[in-house]
């Protein structure tokens, strides 16, 4: 079942029709942007990735679990817009402190490739995985922030 290559249709049929518009235009937003998109399913669902730029690297991916939707973004460039983060709802801040420690930073024992994030956001310090770090359910309060988030990363990107 992994790494079978899906369409979007096939994706798409697949998410909750609350979260369709949201998917629906964050994707057509995503390819008028320039991102390249990729589905397969795995074994807890489909995955959708998007990557960016020369060469493409992971900017977002769509991925399905137990309790809902989530997008993962991948906030490389996120020191400059510190100042978004800083208006993230509580549910999502709750997300980010639930998330995996980055063992390179932490412990110095991950690969020396890996790179994690190192931020604070209020009076929290947070030294995260990049792999789950901004890992956000979908739902009505998340979905602008997910929106705002991915723009900031692709302005900063471009």
């Amino acid at each position: 079942m992994s790494k079978e290559k899906v369409t979007f249709e096939q994706f798409f049929a697949t998410v909750s029709p609350e979260h369709q518009a949201f998917v629906q235009k964050l994707h057509d937003n995503l390819l008028e942007t320039g991102c390249k998109a990729a589905f397969e399913e795995k074994k807890s669902g489909f995955l959708a990735s998007y990557k960016y730029g020369k060469p493409p690297r992971a900017l977002m991916n769509f991925i399905f679990r137990k309790q809902g939707i989530l997008v993962r973004i991948y906030g490389e460039h996120h020191a400059e817009y510190l100042e978004f983060l800083n208006t993230l709802p509580a549910e999502m801040v709750a997300s980010i402190d639930r998330s995996n420690i980055c063992k390179r930073i932490v412990e110095n024992t991950c690969s020396p490739k890996c790179t994690g994030y190192d931020f604070v956001i209020g009076d929290t310090h947070f030294q995260k995985c990049r792999y789950n770090c901004f890992e956000f359910l979908v739902n009505e309060e998340s979905k602008p922030y997910i929106k705002a988030f991915i723009q900031h990363e692709l302005h900063e990107r471009m």
